[in-house]
């Protein structure tokens, strides 16, 4: 097992495997996936503050969809594309572009995570 910190949201601990996407939606932590998670959009954005080694490597595909995402970082990663591959401590950020794109995909959510 591993456990996921969404800074400010939840915890969850889950199998090695599960995407942070997977992790997200497990807790009710606001990542959106406007896509359905198939590495199409850039709405599951997120960054990653500890644990980045108990991931997937990053494909040229999500590298290529993460040009599409604002405030890129190096600690950049989509939630549907980064699998868990090792038990252990991952810390994530959920990001304001995503944080808004599932308060859009949930409009009972809106305002809930961000102020309009």
């Amino acid at each position: 097992m591993a456990r996921v910190i969404f800074r400010g949201f939840a915890e969850a601990e889950v199998p090695v495997g599960t995407s942070l996407l997977e992790a997200a939606q497990g807790v009710g932590a606001p990542e959106g996936y406007a896509c359905g998670g198939v590495c199409a959009c850039s709405t599951c954005h997120v960054y990653i503050h500890a644990g980045a080694s108990l991931l997937t490597e990053m494909e040229d595909e999500e590298n290529d969809i993460l040009d599409k995402a604002f405030d890129v970082r190096s600690p950049s990663r989509l939630g549907c594309q980064a699998k868990i591959t090792g038990e252990g401590t991952i810390e994530v950020e959920i990001s304001r572009e995503s944080i808004e794109a599932f308060e859009n995909e949930h409009p009972e959510m809106r305002g809930k995570y961000t102020k309009r």
